[in-house]
């Protein structure tokens, strides 16, 4: 499963927030076996957005976006993503009602809270998603996200956003497999050794400097288990290895 991970927000080009949602997404997908080809971040452009949501949408099974939902006049991400796909932003009865009922309790938990702030939702414009769309509606969060064809909106805050992977994360799967060979070896010298593998091996292989336990990481990842094996003992023969340290 080929994946792209778009992440939006001003605030992430301009440093004042760590985008530790692109990172954490990459991982859980790697780990379903997904392949995750692209990582990419763009300001609040409704514009921008919709381009690579159009473009990405084709290249690639599956598109994540996280970021720019919300009731702020910079939370752009769903109308972008709608103009992207040719979709109209239309209300979603059932998450309308989810989301009046949320507003509800909430109101009755801290009634101070809404006459300090003179607080009042606009539901109808929360609850609405590019047509078609499949809602994702968490109970810690307000701004609900969606799955049109085959992108994946989510919330940027990051709790919110792990709490909407998490409702489709059985979706993101693959049958890729990984082995890593360790080496004292300087990634400097290794050109030959990897050029060489990948005339050898349908694989991909990723060299990682060395770390505090001084070593490198070859790590050898393709979609059958034995062509990674044999890369990854060709690999052995080729540079020098050690054990990695056990962990405590």
């Amino acid at each position: 499963m080929q994946v792209a991970i778009l992440t939006i927000g001003d605030e992430l080009l301009a440093g004042r927030t760590t985008n530790t949602n692109a990172s954490w997404l990459a991982g859980k997908i790697t780990d379903r076996g997904g392949a995750v080809r692209r990582i990419l971040t763009i300001p609040d452009d409704r514009a921008l957005i919709a381009d690579v949501v159009a473009e990405w949408s084709e290249r690639f099974d599956a598109v994540v976006v996280t970021g720019g939902l919300g009731g702020t006049p910079d939370d752009v991400t769903l109308e972008a993503v709608a103009a992207g796909l040719e979709r109209d932003l239309a209300v979603v009865p059932s998450v309308k009602e989810q989301l009046l009922e949320k507003g509800r309790d909430l109101r009755e938990e801290r009634p101070e809270f809404f006459e300090e702030y003179d607080l009042e939702f606009d539901v109808d414009a929360a609850a609405s998603l590019p047509e078609g769309a499949r809602p994702i509606v968490i109970d810690d969060g307000w701004s609900p996200g969606c799955v049109i064809e085959n992108v994946y909106v989510f919330a940027g805050i990051p709790d919110e956003m792990k709490a909407m992977f998490e409702t489709v994360e059985a979706e993101f799967s693959g049958e890729v497999v990984s082995k890593t060979v360790f080496t004292p070896a300087p990634e400097g010298s290794l050109r030959t050794v990897l050029e060489g593998v990948d005339e050898r091996f349908d694989v991909s292989v990723g060299s990682y400097p060395q770390s505090e336990d001084r070593l490198g990481r070859l790590r050898v990842t393709g979609s059958d288990e034995d062509t990674v094996e044999a890369a990854a003992e060709w690999l052995a023969e080729q540079v020098e290895t050690r054990e990695p340290p056990e962990s405590n």
